[in-house]
């Protein structure tokens, strides 16, 4: 009884607390490893059954793994696999004696007569592979939580990155049948014809939609630009254009700028107020009026906004899932791209880490089914070339430019040739005041450049034929579909309505006499 009573939790025996809590082998599955080993080498074309399936690190036993890695090599060199040749690849990698020389893989062939549920065999390996990462990863996270010296939101971000790891892992790769494909094919053709040719989202800029149909469902958009162009401007623009006109759900990731600074650019932009008007409240009685007015539009529109700085692609993951599920978005905004960061994982440069981000971007993009908009930086090379071309954006100008190119299905970049004091194309064409969007790659389309209006005092962007406030004080600027928030009387904002003019009473509209709207 003495010698059992050492080995209770309160013992200051060695042995580890590991052993004592959980005594019990770890997930394994050894029966079955030999038999997809033996059965490997004895059909032809076992292999390319599971090739995609098991890698060496999903077998228990270390022999098991050398010697699978034997059967990839073969396999890699488009040689035969069976026991000889399977024998003889160990003896070149120097590791035949390591698995118990050639009589031990004789003993597996022998085990197994035919090929018959390897597939089947081969999954419940890696399950017990997964099951064994998921021990390590939460022992190994378990001991660091204990040590005070690691930061917990740190250690959060890594648990978040090792988990990511192993799903990766287990993705499935099903295969479908064409027909229900075509199906859902025909049905995006009916849809985009009720909407006159645009089957994904309007982004509202009209040249722009008739390049893109709109921003199609499980696509990833950059849209890049040098500082100073408007990239921020352009996507608000255009989520004031998918919320307000369209009313289209729609969810800004601002890693660079706080959620009320956000919603001031877009008080600028609804409203076409000053900048600095905006953030200091110094508006005249007759904008207080406009700001009154205008701000209904905006109000109720479906537009979501998150601020987290040094956002990862775990919590993006999360909370894109929850918008989509619960708020019903058909869009997401990410302001910047470079901002994001995938903590938790090692990364041997910054690029590496951009590669994994903009994957990452791609797939949540076809998990979730909608368009992700992206915002990136592009690099120093324009600002070093010259002329009205020479300042025209490339692909190989964005920052980390092979991850991100290649991942995208569409890269645009902004050009205001006004910024680089080009007034006049080779035509003699105005260019003050415009701006060129340059659909620089389109996987599944045309590429081409749009030109459109840019108000820089109001950071908005217009289309060509838009009639803004600054030109017609009567008209709006832009069409507002019909919704409850346009049949909202004059009290909507307060309990009472107010009986101080607007133009005497600044705060008009927002409840209480006390409440500053900024």
């Amino acid at each position: 009884m003495a010698e059992n009573r050492s080995y209770t939790k309160k013992s200051t025996s060695p042995v580890p607390i590991q052993a004592n809590e959980y005594g019990k082998l770890p997930p394994q599955a050894p029966e079955l490893e030999e038999a997809v080993l033996g059965a490997i080498m004895i059909e032809k074309d076992a292999y390319s059954l599971i090739s995609e399936i098991l890698k060496p690190e999903c077998f228990y036993k270390v022999a098991h793994q050398k010697i699978f890695e034997a059967i990839m090599q073969l396999a890699m060199h488009q040689e035969p696999v069976d026991m000889h040749t399977v024998t003889e690849q160990l003896r070149k990698s120097g590791t035949i004696d390591d698995i118990g020389g050639p009589y031990y893989i004789t003993l597996l062939t022998a085990k197994v007569s035919s090929a018959a549920h390897l597939e089947y065999h081969a999954r419940i390996i890696v399950q017990k592979f997964l099951a064994r990462e998921l021990i390590r990863i939460s022992s190994d996270i378990q001991s660091k939580a204990f040590d005070d010296k690691i930061d917990v939101d740190d250690l959060m971000q890594e648990a978040e990155g090792m988990l990511f790891e192993v799903s990766q892992r287990n993705l499935k790769k099903n295969v479908t049948q064409i027909s229900p494909i075509i199906d859902e094919a025909i049905h995006r053709m009916q849809l985009a014809a009720t909407k006159q040719g645009a089957s994904g989202v309007a982004s509202g800029f009209h040249s722009l939609d008739k390049i893109t149909s709109g921003w199609q469902k499980s696509d990833l958009i950059i849209i890049a630009a040098r500082p100073a162009m408007g990239k921020t401007a352009f996507v608000l623009s255009m989520a004031k254009n998918m919320g307000v006109d369209y009313n289209s759900a729609v969810a800004i990731f601002s890693l660079e700028m706080s959620n009320v600074q956000l919603v001031n650019r877009l008080i600028m932009n609804v409203c076409e107020l000053e900048g600095e008007k905006v953030k200091n409240g110094q508006l005249d009685p007759e904008e207080w009026i406009k700001l009154d007015k205008d701000i209904k539009d905006l109000i109720d529109a479906p537009i979501y906004v998150d601020d987290t700085p040094s956002l990862s692609i775990f919590e993006l993951r999360s909370k894109a899932r929850r918008l989509v599920k619960e708020h019903k978005v058909e869009c997401l905004i990410i302001d910047y791209l470079q901002l994001m960061n995938a903590s938790g994982m090692s990364f041997g440069s910054r690029e590496q880490e951009v590669s994994i981000i903009s994957r990452s971007l791609k797939g949540l993009a076809k998990e979730l089914d909608i368009p992700i908009i992206a915002l990136s930086q592009l690099n120093r090379g324009v600002e070093g070339r010259s002329g009205l071309e020479g300042k025209r954006p490339q692909l190989s100008d964005l920052r980390e430019s092979g991850a991100i190119e290649q991942d995208a299905d569409m890269v645009c970049f902004i050009h205001r040739p006004e910024y680089y004091h080009l007034t006049e194309d080779a035509k003699g064409n105005s260019l003050l005041g415009i701006a060129e969007i340059i659909v620089a790659k389109h996987r599944n389309g045309a590429t081409g450049d749009v030109q459109l209006k840019f108000k820089n005092i109001y950071a908005k962007f217009l289309n060509l034929d838009d009639t803004d406030k600054e030109d017609n004080p009567f008209s709006s600027g832009y069409q507002t579909i019909s919704s409850k928030m346009n049949e909202v009387g004059d009290n909507y904002y307060g309990d009472t309505m107010s009986t101080t003019p607007a133009s005497i009473n600044p705060f008009h509209g927002y409840g209480k006499k006390d409440e500053v709207p900024f």
